[in-house]
């Protein structure tokens, strides 16, 4: 698995995974439990991972919608 997105913005997740699904692309998000664990203040980020095949059309489907990627 790859990264692809890494936020604080539980919303930002919850889109980019419509996002790829609506395109046949599977994706798991990490550190759910973490989050839940520090209260839900936000302060720990989520991440959201792709096969690394599939790395480079989740970029293009998450930046054509608006998303704005790291690095």
């Amino acid at each position: 698995m790859k990264q692809l997105l890494r936020t604080t913005d539980p919303t930002s997740i919850a889109f980019a995974k419509a996002l790829l699904q609506g395109e046949g692309i599977d994706c798991f998000e990490m550190d759910v439990n973490m989050s839940v664990l520090e209260g839900s203040i936000g302060i720990l980020p989520r991440r959201l991972m792709v096969h690394p095949d599939d790395h480079a059309e989740a970029e293009k489907v998450l930046t054509d919608n608006g998303i704005a990627l790291e690095g």
